[in-house]
């Protein structure tokens, strides 16, 4: 009697899934060179992260035998981590720089921004200097007594004198023609009428060649209780006027 003996055919060699791996390794050499550049750090992080994502499933896949490239996967794995790492290093670097930058501009820009004197009060003796290098300047007060024949003076009240004098430090010339001088005395503020006298009143005339000045000296009316006397100074069209807070009485 003869039995036939049937062998089952061989079970048919199983595919190796190396594809993960593989584009682990790309994207982690792709993302690491990306990442020496700090600019490219966006697109370091991104590559990465995928890189470093596709490796250790990759790399799964050959603890579990559907593939046989555990080297690549695992180096794809590592660059991408390194990716990662330089894309946060050149975010710092970038944003610092760009920090620095703005910075940088700012003060430039502070630096070079036209100064406004009219920003503060100042004292008698100090000087209100513009960006084109005008610069005025008041004394402090002095009693001043009109005489009969002075206009804008009031029986009872007081008067004051000041000097103004205005130096032009820039190229062009200066026309001081629109120079305008007006007062204001005490606790509430009332207008000290300019005084025009003899000696006082005429105010600037014609024009202040660069590297010249001019004096003019003028007399404001106060109140009699009058403490203090603020002169404002409008140099013209193109300048913020700029005030002296002057102690009288």
């Amino acid at each position: 009697m003869s039995y036939d003996t049937q062998v089952p055919p061989a079970a048919a060699p199983q595919a190796m899934r190396n594809g993960l791996g593989t584009a682990a390794l790309i994207l982690g050499i792709i993302g690491t060179v990306s990442g020496f550049v700090p600019f490219f750090f966006w697109l370091a992080g991104i590559l990465g992260l995928i890189a470093l994502i596709l490796g250790l499933v990759g790399k799964g896949r050959v603890k579990r035998g559907e593939a046989n490239n555990k080297g690549v996967a695992l180096t794809g794995a590592i660059l991408g981590l390194a990716a990662l790492i330089l894309s946060v290093v050149g975010a710092v670097i970038t944003f610092t720089a760009v920090k620095n930058a703005v910075d940088e501009i700012d003060k430039t820009i502070k630096d070079t921004a036209p100064k406004d004197p009219a920003a503060k009060n100042l004292a008698d003796g100090d000087s209100s200097v513009y960006d084109d290098n005008l610069k005025v300047t008041v004394s402090d007060p002095k009693a001043y007594s009109p005489s009969e024949v002075a206009v804008g003076h009031t029986a009872g009240n007081k008067a004051y004198q000041v000097t103004v004098v205005i130096e032009n430090g820039g190229k062009k010339k200066f026309d001081a023609v629109g120079v305008t001088l007006t007062g204001r005395a005490g606790k509430n503020g009332v207008t000290a009428e300019q005084i025009f006298d003899e000696k006082v009143g005429t105010g600037f005339q014609g024009s202040i060649l660069p590297g010249k000045k001019a004096t003019v000296t003028v007399a404001f009316d106060a109140p009699k209780d009058a403490k203090d006397l603020t002169v404002e100074v409008h140099p013209g069209f193109d300048y913020n006027a700029s005030q002296w807070e002057l102690k009288v009485g």
